[in-house]
């Protein structure tokens, strides 16, 4: 081939030789882009199933350097761009592979692998020492993406197959084959039977599917209205919401508000708190007055940094509504829970909450709110609180303390039950609530295990959802799996035979033309001796 190839000039550059050295180079360099893709794909993956929780992300961004940056978005962005980058330099190099081409990697290709390792290295690394516990939503994820997972591996497998097959062939020495042979049928083993040991709550049968989760609005409805203000938890009611779920905090004279954040800083991500007391710098709710907190716009914000991308979907009228905004009371939220026959629970965030679980109740029972709307998960005057209003409905965020208290309700993050787990305790007639559940796979997976309810910043997505994603008779699964693997197991051998017959015919091929040759060369050799006879 010419040697201004414009299509190797992209990819690869364009060197020739055919030495043992350059083929070793080549194959290591396939094996390092094959290596990274894989990678690349994985990383991508993970990113896109902890998307569910993105806000805990950009929210610890904020903590660190107090400027709100949707990171999250930002490291989904880069991740995409490289995974498709990796993804069609692998099949480049297969398509190279395939003509028998030279594949000589450009030096510009290496550098971007090498920073793509590098990026996905520092992202398994900032998750595992800053947010660790969210490895535990990848096993989760498994259960409502492993069959569709395992259909796809199948089928590249069945694909890649033909290059396994022109490299077992091309292979020199008994042991390369060998190996190569046993990497294969292992491997494909392993993608051919791991539905043995997939376990989905949502392989069942419809008549089995349980009620829809009940939706709990946490912090209001953030993805439509600032969170923790009237605004937010007024957009939650039209979702259908059977509870508000809040934060309480104490201002200087002990009058309950609503605020998630807490220690220094705790007003700056929600409210203009830095246009208000610029010479200040807030770590505790008691450093300021309820009148000093009024005074706070808790909406400007949301408009501003936008956090869930969903600003564009308010009209002119709600954006004013969002901008005007200020910090509510606790006593404002009961007289809307009241009215409106719909439960409360809140996180309490105070250094001594058994002080403040005080005036909290004092406050509850004086706004005359039902006892049994009020769902009570502060930990600290437990005692206290089944003493002082017995008639507030206990809730537990352990699993140990629910059941040595004999409890009956369960609040916990999704990922620390187990599917199992939750239809033990629904069979037992335990109500589970699991937070914070945003996006529909994770809904759909948590409605085939039977959760109760779950708390979220997108009521008014999953309000709409009138069945999972998906549910698959176990039956109709196995029946699908095991076509699947027959099909693949089929196309492979096909493709195994012919390709054993088209090498060897270019092997006979091959032979012939090299005997044509030498007889050739020995004719020439031969004739001046047979012309001087």
């Amino acid at each position: 081939m010419p040697q201004d190839n414009s299509c190797c000039r992209v990819a690869y550059s364009c060197h020739r030789k055919r030495s043992s050295k350059v083929k070793k180079c080549a194959c290591c360099w396939l094996s390092f882009v094959t290596l990274v893709s894989l990678l690349s794909l994985c990383w991508m993956y993970i990113c896109l199933v902890m998307f569910n929780d993105r806000d805990d992300v950009n929210w610890r961004g904020f903590e660190v350097l107090k400027r709100w940056v949707n990171w999250f978005m930002a490291m989904v962005i880069i991740s995409a761009v490289l995974t498709v980058y990796c993804v069609l330099l692998l099949l480049f190099a297969l398509f190279q592979v395939a003509l028998r081409e030279p594949l000589n990697l450009h030096w510009l290709h290496k550098i971007f692998l090498f920073f793509g390792v590098i990026f996905i290295t520092f992202g398994v690394t900032g998750i595992s020492l800053k947010w660790p516990q969210e490895w535990l939503t990848v096993p989760v994820s498994l259960q409502a993406t492993a069959p569709f997972l395992q259909f796809g591996a199948v089928g590249a497998l069945t694909l890649l197959s033909l290059f396994v097959f022109q490299g077992f062939h091309t292979a020199k020495g008994k042991w390369s084959k060998f190996l190569i042979a046993v990497v294969f049928v292992v491997l494909s083993a392993a993608i051919f039977l791991c539905p043995l040991i997939i376990e989905s709550p949502c392989l069942i049968e419809w008549t089995d599917l349980p009620e829809k989760p009940k939706l709990i609005g946490h912090r209001g409805a953030p993805m439509l209205a600032p969170e923790n203000t009237m605004m937010s938890f007024e957009r939650s009611i039209t979702c259908g919401v059977i509870a508000f779920e809040t934060d309480v905090q104490l201002s200087k004279e002990r009058i309950p508000f609503l605020m998630h954040d807490q220690k220094k800083g705790f007003l700056k991500r929600t409210t203009n708190v830095k246009d208000k007391f610029p010479d200040e710098d807030f770590s505790h709710s008691a450093n300021l007055t309820w009148e000093e907190l009024q005074r706070l716009n808790a909406g400007e914000s949301f408009l501003k940094t936008d956090p869930f991308r969903s600003v564009s979907q308010l009209s002119e009228e709600e954006k004013e509504t969002a901008r005007n905004q200020t910090i509510p009371s606790l006593d404002q939220l009961l007289v809307l829970a009241k009215q409106h026959n719909i439960s409360v629970i809140f996180d309490l965030y105070s250094p001594n909450q058994e002080n403040d679980t005080v005036d909290i109740v004092n406050t509850i029972l004086s706004s005359g709110i039902d006892q049994s709307l009020i769902l009570w998960l502060p930990p600290a005057g437990r005692e206290y609180v089944n003493t002082t209003a017995p008639g507030f409905i206990q809730v537990y965020n352990n699993k140990s303390e629910l059941l040595n208290k004999g409890g009956n309700h369960l609040n916990v993050k999704y990922s620390n039950l187990r599917t199992k787990e939750i239809r033990e305790f629904r069979s037992s007639n335990i109500s589970v609530n699991l937070w914070v559940v945003n996006e529909r796979w994770l809904f759909s997976l948590l409605w085939c295990a039977g959760a109760s309810s779950v708390t979220t910043n997108s009521c008014h997505l999953l309000k709409d959802l009138e069945e999972p994603d998906w549910v698959m008779a176990p039956r109709k699964y196995t029946i699908i799996w095991i076509t699947v693997d027959i099909v693949s197991i089929m196309i492979m051998t096909g493709l195994y035979i012919f390709y054993r017959k088209t090498h060897c015919f270019s092997h006979r091929k091959g032979k012939e033309k090299k005997r044509e040759i030498t007889s050739a060369w020995n004719e020439k050799e031969l004739s001046p001796f047979l012309a001087t006879r």
